[in-house]
């Protein structure tokens, strides 16, 4: 992927490139970085200007930035193009997946009061990080920058990890390591039986839970037999040992195989609607 980043500060961008996933992402040989000043393309490198109108700060004008993007057009084809703008949609996971799928991806990055709104013609689309204001499109670019560079192939030394991030489906379970014991704290017995198919039913349990406890209306509309079963023990407020005791270690094993079989949990299920959940209980 050719990944584009116009802005006002390009050493912004690449100092972040020299560590983690992004450094990976290009040393792979899987990402192709390149930053765009938009100064280069400004008469004396004036950039912004005062706004009609009489509101109050500098808006970055549209000259230099249509020329920058227009050097990107001519010399590497057209992009797909995103603007990080308060007001735009909100970057989700979805997106990542999306966006991670294209050959060539910019972000032409505002300042100051913003950019001048002739410069929204050149978006595919606006994203936002959240219902918040910065100073800037950096952060955005280089979180767009990290999202997409871990998704694609080979960057990640252990791929199956993308499959149980967070937000596949349900939020991520918890997760430890070395000491067993820290502090009176100690790594849930499961986790070091060695018994793989348990353990794994442990973390949809525990992931299930979370995103009850954390992010109700994540629940998917449409849930499996086994994640039916789990949701509703756990708004009754039963443990998951005394869930497996109920169901029986077999049955549970063969439940969390039969959505294995059905795609693990990615594809959405013929089942159930989701039981119906009181604000008090999601939020327990």
């Amino acid at each position: 992927m050719r990944f584009f980043v116009l802005t006002l500060f390009p050493q912004t961008i690449h100092c972040y490139a020299e560590y983690g996933i992004v450094r990976q992402a290009i040393k792979k040989g899987v990402l192709e970085l390149h930053t765009v000043d938009i100064r280069d393309f400004a008469h004396k490198r004036q950039v912004d200007d005062t706004a009609y109108g009489g509101h109050p700060g500098m808006v970055i004008k549209p000259e230099p930035v249509f020329k920058a993007y227009e050097y990107v057009v001519e010399n590497f084809g057209k992009p797909y193009t995103i603007i990080p703008q308060p007001w735009g949609r909100r970057l989700t996971q979805e997106d990542l997946d999306r966006l991670s799928a294209l050959d060539s991806l910019a972000v032409i990055c505002g300042r100051y009061e913003g950019l001048d709104e002739r410069v929204s013609t050149l978006a595919d689309e606006e994203l936002s990080l959240g219902d918040f204001v910065l100073a800037g499109g950096e952060l955005f670019a280089l979180v767009l920058l990290e999202g997409i560079a871990r998704l694609l192939p080979g960057v990640l030394s252990e791929p199956e990890s993308l499959k149980r991030d967070s937000f596949r489906r349900w939020l991520g379970a918890p997760v430890y390591t070395r000491p067993t014991d820290f502090r009176g704290m100690k790594v849930p017995e499961v986790l070091l039986s060695g018994n793989h198919e348990l353990i794994r039913l442990w973390e949809l349990w525990h992931s299930i839970e979370r995103t009850l406890r954390l992010r109700p209306e994540l629940v998917p509309k449409r849930l499996y037999p086994l994640e039916e079963s789990m949701l509703s023990a756990i708004i009754k407020g039963k443990s998951f040992e005394k869930w497996l005791e109920e169901v029986g270690h077999e049955r549970a094993i063969k439940g969390f195989q039969g959505m294995q079989l059905l795609g693990g949990g990615d594809d959405i299920p013929q089942g159930k609607s989701s039981p119906k959940r009181t604000s008090k209980e999601g939020a327990s």
